[in-house]
């Protein structure tokens, strides 16, 4: 029913795939996925990653991974965007669009690299499922963002039960229906949106928040429980730090 997916590039790969953060990221969903993959992007040794990844496979973290260079190029074609049209963000943004084109599950839960859930005992994919289910407008899902239920309830504009109810999207996690984002809807504007970082063009969550905030469509945010976002240092002292941070 659902896929979970992660991504991993040139300055992260190693802290995901060499220790036990990967397993951490799933294991922390509460959730008994149907797939789990990682997407490699934009790295210099495509052979030394593939090696390492292929041990999460033996270990049974993962099921599969792919290389997002193999198929960028059909999922561009599928959803009508052309790879001049993101103005600089193109290697922000091209993962998620090809994880979205070869997912074959009812839903699809995202984590960037940098990105991972709280340790709680909250199933609130589960939770969110059933929302969805219940109300068509409702696409996307989300634990609170660094633990900030303050801001999710100022960026919201009702709730109910365990959740807030607003526009807005962040590809540092999400749960989305498939079928919402599985066609060619990436391509409108909104003048709301503009308030993405100019750095990175025309990014995913920008193009996606537009098409939400066009059509009236919604995110729910939960009350419940959050995932921290973190950028992962380079060096070995951070990252031990970061390590100690997340828990």
């Amino acid at each position: 029913m659902v896929t979970f997916e992660t991504k991993c590039y040139e300055n992260d790969w190693n802290y995901i795939l060499k220790g036990d953060y990967l397993s951490k990221m799933i294991d922390r969903c509460n959730y008994d996925f149907a797939s789990k993959k990682l997407f490699i992007n934009n790295v210099k040794d495509i052979a030394v990653v593939k090696k390492a990844a292929d041990k999460k496979i033996a270990e049974n973290i993962i099921d599969e991974y792919v290389i997002v260079a193999d198929h960028a190029a059909e999922a561009l074609d599928f959803f009508n965007i052309t790879e001049d049209s993101f103005d600089g963000g193109y290697y922000y943004s091209i993962s998620e669009l090809v994880s979205i084109y070869l997912c074959k599950t009812g839903y699809l839960l995202h984590f960037s690299g940098d990105s991972i859930a709280a340790k709680s005992t909250i199933n609130w994919v589960t939770k969110a499922i059933e929302v969805f289910k219940s109300n068509p407008a409702v696409i996307v899902a989300n634990p609170a963002w660094n633990k900030n239920y303050k801001q999710a309830k100022e960026e919201s504009f009702s709730e109910m039960n365990d959740w807030y109810i607003g526009y807005g999207f962040s590809d540092q996690c999400y749960l989305v229906r498939t079928d919402a984002f599985k066609k060619p809807v990436y391509n409108f504007h909104h003048p709301k949106s503009k308030r993405y970082p100019k750095y990175g063009g025309m990014l995913f969550e920008r193009r996606v928040d537009s098409y939400m905030r066009t059509h009236q469509l919604l995110r729910i945010t939960s009350k419940e429980t959050y995932y921290t976002h973190m950028n992962i240092p380079k060096s070995y002292a951070g990252r031990f730090l970061r390590n100690i941070k997340i828990g």
